[in-house]
């Protein structure tokens, strides 16, 4: 078998899982609109599992046994219980943008094997997943989920940098584990603020930036318009658009002022106190997973396999997530997250019994 039916044999059982997905999603869906966009995107997956079904059967390849993704589907069905139905967007989007990044690959390498009705259908897939991605795109903006990566940092960092803390402190202070939990506790309230307020004035900072080049920008239209066009067709023509043609968008926009402002600085969407919050309170959840043992044990390092072990697992658990729904390895992203997670304590580890070498100070 080649390489390209492979391939195929791969789009047919995601497209399969995909509309078996976008169908269960439309029948759990309370909310009419989305209702209904998740059984017309369960119909179009369909379609395409049948175009690579047929693909197969052309090149005489047997399509493979349909089978259900149950773990992404029961994954997303209780992402949209818990977080609602922007981060479930979020989330879907970014499996939608991989299948387009896939098809595309599979189109450039294969387009000579292909003939023109399948060239031709195979461009309308790519160009159905591309409507898709922007759909769940929209539907991040309706229920403000641009702060999902805030959420993600945010998490990571708590996990990452607390367990490495409590892992330190653990070689220090072995017979104190209480101690060692207040230390990552405070440790992780003063990360999650700084954390918080440095979300906070960077977003914030990038906006008053923003907004103060519009009001030059302003300005530039008010005193020389022409100035203010000329600066609109070197923005177009560095985007890859043709100088005759940039100037002709130039032309027919040279009244709409509000048009050429979006095209030269578009608004910033992103709002600098939801994603201090989202932030700060996401490193506050990472902080509770290490944290927690060391409250519960009787000893540092009795309690320390037991914070690696959480950690670690919820670590394991978010990478899981995101390759489900992202098209990435499972195991690439899981070994990746837990390995800089669990390095990062295992070097926590090591200084810290060195720090009670060279000081003493695990009587202290």
């Amino acid at each position: 078998m080649s390489e390209m039916t492979e391939l195929a044999q791969k789009f047919y059982l995601d497209e399969y899982a995909d509309s078996v997905l976008y169908a269960q999603l439309s029948n759990d869906e309370k909310d009419e609109k989305i209702k209904s966009e998740f059984m017309r995107l369960s119909n179009i997956e369909s379609k395409h599992a049948k175009f690579w079904y047929d693909f197969l059967a052309k090149r005489n390849v047997k399509a493979p046994r349909k089978r259900v993704k149950r773990l992404t589907t029961f994954s997303v069905k209780l992402l949209r219980k818990i977080l609602g139905p922007g981060a479930v967007a979020s989330l879907l989007e970014m499996g939608e943008n991989s299948a387009i990044q896939k098809y595309f690959k599979f189109l450039t390498e294969y387009s000579r094997d292909m003939d023109e009705d399948e060239l031709r259908t195979l461009k309308e897939v790519i160009l159905d997943e591309l409507e898709h991605e922007k759909f769940f795109r929209e539907e991040e903006k309706a229920f403000h989920v641009e702060n999902t990566r805030d959420l993600v940092l945010g998490m990571n960092d708590g996990l990452v940098e607390i367990l490495g803390a409590v892992t330190g402190l653990s070689a220090v202070y072995p017979n104190n584990p209480q101690l060692v939990g207040i230390s990552g506790l405070i440790v992780g309230v003063a990360g999650a603020l700084s954390m918080a307020i440095g979300t906070f004035v960077s977003v914030r900072s990038q906006r008053q930036v923003k907004e103060s080049i519009r009001d030059r920008m302003e300005v530039l239209f008010r005193v020389s318009p022409d100035r203010a066009a000329e600066e609109l067709i070197e923005k177009l023509v560095e985007g890859g658009m043709p100088e005759d043609v940039a100037r002709d968008v130039a032309k027919e926009l040279a009244g709409n002022t509000e048009a050429i402002m979006q095209l030269l600085l578009p608004e910033a969407e992103e709002n600098e106190i939801r994603a201090a919050i989202y932030t700060g309170l996401s490193y506050l959840l990472g902080v509770a997973f290490p944290v927690t043992p060391y409250f519960l044990a009787s000893s540092s390092l009795m309690a320390l396999p037991f914070s690696i072990l959480l950690a670690g697992s919820a670590l394991a658990i978010v990478a899981t997530l995101i390759s489900l729904l992202s098209g990435i390895s499972i195991k690439k992203k899981v070994a990746e997250m837990v390995a800089t997670g669990l390095g990062a304590a295992f070097l926590s580890y090591m200084f810290g019994r060195a720090m009670e070498a060279i000081f003493h100070v695990s009587a202290l």
